[in-house]
């Protein structure tokens, strides 16, 4: 996310202007907005003309308008749009102030946002849009023959940095001289993607995974083109790349890479690795000693209240709850668990380990003596 403009007071009102540069900004931009928010952008608008013949006719034209936002109707990733719903709040002849309208956020299309309260969630996910990479823990390259995935694993979501898709012939027959052909113009594909998103002053490890022989192929090609061209990171780095088998080269094998222990060893103290252990913790825990955990918003808030909770695990679709009030609350039930002295897990359905369980809101605590 290109930040163009910041005007805020923590904990206090201001605004954002930002421009979304790939389709991961607007999940963060998805995760900022909230009702009560206002959004101002340009839009196209269909509006009714006066025609020469004395009918009307209707004319799509661009211009600005701001609305408060009422709801974030629809994230649609593999379209790289955000539609708000909201009502119009700024003065214009074509929309009438209070007229419903339906702003879609776009790539490389400015936006302002402004809040009544930056709490410090949205400071926090305002932070990480501005540079994603930089709080990377795990860059994986997640392939099969003719289709590879070059992801990040950071802090709060998992981030597609690039997608290689090659058509691969037969391996059979004459075809086989395309085929050896098409495999080497795929590895080379991967190779200049691996260069451009995968930064080893930032990431612990690199994983290159796949089912098959796919894995073992592009990691020999990649150290020979390494060592042909000099290419210093991937040699200085060889110890932190590793191989590790799935089931297949899409996305949903990323908690296959997670579970692998020569991966968990190399980020075990990293955010993504921590919170796949207190999930599992947790669980362990709701099975082995029950009366040690507690899940619901009542208890957690009289465990909080008795400064009891150890660790806090929290979806972020609390933060964007359309009740200001009650999206505060839970703001200020993190930032008090802190306060006392305990951890706090906010997993997000775009992250790897916050898709490994669908839950409302659950915690667990130590009992007290």
């Amino acid at each position: 996310m290109k930040i163009v403009r910041k005007d805020l007071v923590r904990n206090g009102p201001g605004s954002v202007k930002m421009v979304a540069v790939d389709s991961d900004d607007l999940w963060y931009a998805y995760n900022l907005i909230a009702p009560g928010d206002s959004v101002m952008a340009v839009t196209v608008r269909k509006v009714l003309r006066e025609a020469a013949s004395g009918g009307r006719e209707a004319e799509r034209i661009k211009l600005k308008l701001e609305i408060k936002v009422e709801e974030v109707a629809d994230y649609d990733k593999e379209g790289s749009m955000l539609r708000i719903r909201g009502k119009n709040i700024l003065e214009n002849e074509h929309v009438k102030i209070g007229a419903f309208h339906t702003l879609e956020l776009e790539l490389q299309r400015p936006f302002v946002l402004r809040k009544e309260v930056w709490d410090s969630y949205a400071l926090e996910v305002l932070q990480q849009a501005s540079d994603p990479g930089a709080s990377a823990d795990l860059a994986v390259v997640l392939m099969q023959e003719g289709l590879a995935h070059i992801l990040l694993i950071g802090r709060s979501m998992t981030i597609t940095r690039s997608r290689i898709e090659t058509s691969i012939p037969r391996k059979h027959g004459p075809a086989i001289a395309g085929y050896e052909s098409a495999l080497n113009k795929f590895f080379e594909n991967v190779l200049q993607a691996f260069l451009k998103h995968i930064d080893f002053n930032v990431v612990r490890c690199a994983v290159i995974a796949s089912p098959g022989f796919t894995k073992e192929q592009f990691h020999r090609h990649l150290f020979l083109e390494a060592e042909r061209r000099q290419l210093r990171p991937i040699i200085e780095n060889k110890s932190r790349i590793i191989l590790v088998h799935t089931t297949s080269g899409y996305k949903h094998s990323l908690k296959e890479v997670l579970d692998a222990p020569n991966v968990m060893n190399m980020i075990k103290d990293t955010k993504a690795a921590q919170e796949v252990r207190a999930m599992k913790d947790f669980y362990d825990m709701l099975s082995n000693d029950p009366a040690r955990a507690c899940y619901g918003v009542k208890h957690v808030e009289v465990a909080n209240e008795r400064l009891a909770v150890q660790t806090l695990l929290i979806t972020d679709d609390l933060f964007r709850n359309s009740d200001i009030a009650r999206r505060q609350k839970f703001v200020e039930l993190v930032n008090s668990v802190k306060d006392s002295g305990g951890s706090v897990h906010v997993f997000s359905s775009l992250h790897v380990s916050g898709e490994r369980e669908c839950f409302y809101f659950i915690d667990y605590f130590p009992r007290t003596p």
